[in-house]
């Protein structure tokens, strides 16, 4: 006959197993659905700010600040205050065509889950370098940009741990005149745009297209140094938990461009919009 210690092992064994299994049914990745699952279009709005000051012949400072509003389930369209971002660089302009920035991010959270119990702001931390290069066609100017990102993010809840992914960006825009022949002040122009935003690093499994953006802007050349914009922009994405699902957007974006020049030179229109 089986002693009582050996029965109380036996006993610990296979609750132990029973519990393991259960634990690991508990802990498996989310499958990925048999079709892709498009989330329901959630609606923004962005006021953004992108200053260009020159600091010297070569080299300017880009100082930017955006804040992101989006709808919540008690407030529909414009919501609560999403996200505050404050990203500077240093550029250095090579060309009257070609330009490199690098810089950090400081990147306010904030929490729009209404039922969350969570944290409501958290920061994002990054490293982003930039690759800028304006090609003229006929009266338009057409614009490539390379950006690269390095991030640090963390969830609301509080013992989040931050996670480091990379973004590679690419974005295609053109500045068409409406009433003029060129862009120069007094000038109504329109710039359709399409950036291809991409992910990587270890927390990125089955999700590499963070997101791609369609945008048709109008913009307002009113003097050499300040510009006015609105437009409107759809983008779709892979949420980063599961791949299969795909988050929507419709965003309104307006924008006001302002580059401020204290050196003793001729005031014109720079002859590429460093900033946008």
């Amino acid at each position: 006959m089986m002693s009582s210690r050996k029965s109380f092992w036996l006993v610990v064994m296979i609750f132990g197993g029973i519990a393991g299994t259960v634990l690991a049914q508990e802990t498996e990745p989310e499958v990925l659905p048999e079709t892709s699952q498009y989330k329901d279009p959630k609606t923004k709005v962005w006021f953004n700010s992108y200053g260009n000051i020159r600091i010297g012949k070569r080299f300017f400072w880009d100082a930017q600040t955006h804040f992101r509003f989006e709808e919540t389930k008690s407030t529909p369209f414009m919501g609560q205050i999403g996200q505050i971002y404050n990203r500077h660089a240093i550029g250095y302009i090579f060309s009257k065509k070609t330009n490199v920035s690098l810089g950090g991010v400081v990147r306010i959270n904030f929490n729009t889950d209404e039922e969350s119990e969570d944290r409501n702001v958290v920061p994002e931390w990054r490293i982003w370098h930039q690759y800028q290069f304006a090609m003229p066609f006929y009266s338009a100017m057409l614009y490539h940009r390379i950006r690269i990102e390095h991030r640090w993010t963390q969830g609301f809840a509080e013992d989040s741990d931050y996670i480091f992914r990379n973004r590679w960006r690419y974005m295609f825009r053109a500045k068409i005149p409406l009433n003029d022949y060129k862009l120069q002040p007094k000038t109504i122009y329109i710039s359709p745009e399409a950036e291809l935003i991409m992910q990587s690093g270890k927390a990125v499994v089955d999700s590499p297209m963070e997101d791609l953006r369609i945008t048709t802007t109008i913009g307002y050349i009113a003097t050499p140094r300040l510009t006015f914009a609105a437009g409107l922009m759809y983008s779709q994405g892979q949420e980063l938990y599961n791949g299969g699902f795909y988050k929507q957007s419709w965003t309104m974006r307006f924008h006001v461009y302002f580059s401020p020049d204290f050196r003793r030179v001729k005031n014109k229109l720079p002859d590429i919009h460093l900033t946008d």
